[in-house]
């Protein structure tokens, strides 16, 4: 009964913060979709923060907790619904990519095959790997559930120089929200760490279909989402138990609210409460993987070049809402846990900077595993998504292609910045390229999967359903 109440609680914390910040209600499926997608990862990252705040303060009834913040949630959604921008509205069709009825009919079983074949193959690999699939999983974030859960006053040892191979300063979404839901359980089990990687899994998917239906139409959006359900090391990584699947749906979600809110700019309301959207989103990536601080500052650089005026007025509203959490992993990695090793104890860094046959060794590596990235057999799925984005990528409006350039830019700067890393690494260049390259791609691959389907161009030209609904209001 505690158990199932957490559950609830947890999906609609997320459900009202997401509320809280979008501009109207609509009865459109794809709208409704796209927040119950935001609201799963929000509900996670919200039971993460309160259980590890909880644990900081020594408070130990997390579900009194739990029941206050909803609350508080509650009245605040409440009042909202009394604003004249909060209405419920009847949004126009999507644009849609036209197609004969038997190609339709094709598409249609094609989504359904890759979505069943996603979902049985994760579900089948969390049975067989209950304690997660790699060594990630059970030696670090695992463990550090297992310190939160278990270690009571002194949690803190979990995070001490001594187990330096469990990478301590690692941030702690993931664990946070798995100690959580044991705390109220009164037990461990290996089912909530295989669910909760679950949930993030077709959060993404989920995330990225009504993200591309509500501005492109259902065509596009299940092309979209084939593409991410049939990358065999999606599902794979997802039924791990690692973080780069979870921290892959902040970066999408981050990208999407804030497309979204550029189509507001001219209404601050509904563009204010999307920017915090985004902004938490963002906050939430830096609370799960290092790599999230990582994206923040690709994202305001990319941001604040292509959009300089604009986001001038914009930026305060971002950076407030990442600012917490900010500061909280900021304490956290100064207070609590070892230093990160790679920054750390490094006389060689600079002979390593000037070292070139490092660079050309990780330019290799790089044009490697964008071939074989993935998983596929035999036909890389990362050669047939730029072939077909150059095939059929049509010319949008400028303020369109403006919003796509800029987060393009945002994923190039963070390809940049994960070649910085290995050119400093502190490892073995070649150990750390092979086992760590393909998880940090994959952290992009949603993100990669929206911009491509989202320059396809339908032949039937409407108003975006998003972008006409807000238009109307």
């Amino acid at each position: 009964m505690a158990l199932a109440l957490a559950v609830i609680s947890c999906v609609a914390v997320g459900y009202l913060l997401v509320a809280l910040g979008w501009p109207v209600q609509s009865s459109s499926p794809y709208d409704r979709l796209l927040r119950a997608s935001l609201s799963l990862g929000f509900g996670v990252g919200a039971f993460s923060l309160i259980f590890f705040l909880a644990r900081v303060v020594a408070f130990t009834h997390f579900l009194i907790i739990d029941l206050v913040v909803l609350a508080l949630l509650a009245a605040a959604f409440w009042r909202r619904r009394t604003r004249s921008y909060a209405v419920d509205v009847q949004p126009s069709a999507p644009p849609n990519l036209q197609l004969p009825p038997w190609l339709d009919r094709v598409v249609v079983a094609c989504f359904a095959l890759a979505l069943a074949a996603a979902l049985y193959s994760a579900v089948l690999r969390s049975i067989v790997h209950p304690h997660g699939d790699g060594w990630d999983a059970f030696a670090i974030w695992n463990l550090h559930a297992r310190f939160l859960f278990r270690g009571g006053e002194h949690w803190r040892d979990g995070f001490s120089s001594l187990i330096p191979w469990s990478h301590p300063d690692y941030p702690l979404l993931l664990p946070s929200a798995v100690a959580h839901f044991w705390s109220v359980l009164g037990h461990e089990t290996t089912v909530v760490p295989a669910v909760i990687g679950l949930a993030f899994t077709f959060s993404t998917l989920a995330l990225l279909y009504s993200s591309l239906a509500v501005v492109q139409g259902r065509t596009i959006a299940m092309l979209g989402a084939i593409a991410l359900a049939s990358t065999p090391f999606f599902v794979e990584q997802g039924s791990s138990q690692y973080a780069d699947v979870p921290v892959s749906f902040f970066f999408l979600a981050v990208i999407v609210l804030l497309q979204i809110s550029e189509e507001h700019t001219a209404e601050p309301s509904p563009s204010c409460g999307l920017l915090v959207l985004a902004g938490m989103a963002a906050g939430f990536a830096i609370w799960t993987k290092n790599e999230g601080m990582l994206f923040l500052c690709a994202i305001v650089v990319a941001q604040i070049i292509v959009r300089s005026r604009q986001w001038v007025h914009r930026l305060p509203i971002f950076l407030a809402a990442v600012a917490p959490f900010v500061l909280l992993v900021t304490w956290f990695k100064h207070s609590v846990a070892f230093p990160n090793e790679l920054f750390s104890n490094q006389p060689t860094m600079l002979h390593k900077i000037l070292d070139h046959s490092r660079y050309w060794a990780i330019l290799q590596w790089f044009s490697k595993d964008f071939v074989r990235f993935g998983g596929w057999w035999l036909v890389p799925g990362t050669l047939v998504l730029l072939v077909f984005h150059f095939a059929v990528k049509g010319k949008r409006d400028a303020h369109a292609s403006h919003r796509n350039y800029t987060s393009v830019l945002t994923l190039a700067f963070m390809l940049a910045g994960y070649f910085a890393i290995y050119v400093i690494t502190p490892y073995d260049l070649y150990w750390h390229l092979r086992f760590s390259l393909n998880r940090l791609l994959l952290q992009l691959w949603p993100c990669a999967i929206y911009l491509v389907f989202l320059a396809i161009v339908p032949k039937v030209a409407h108003k975006s359903q998003i972008g006409t609904k807000f238009g109307e209001n």
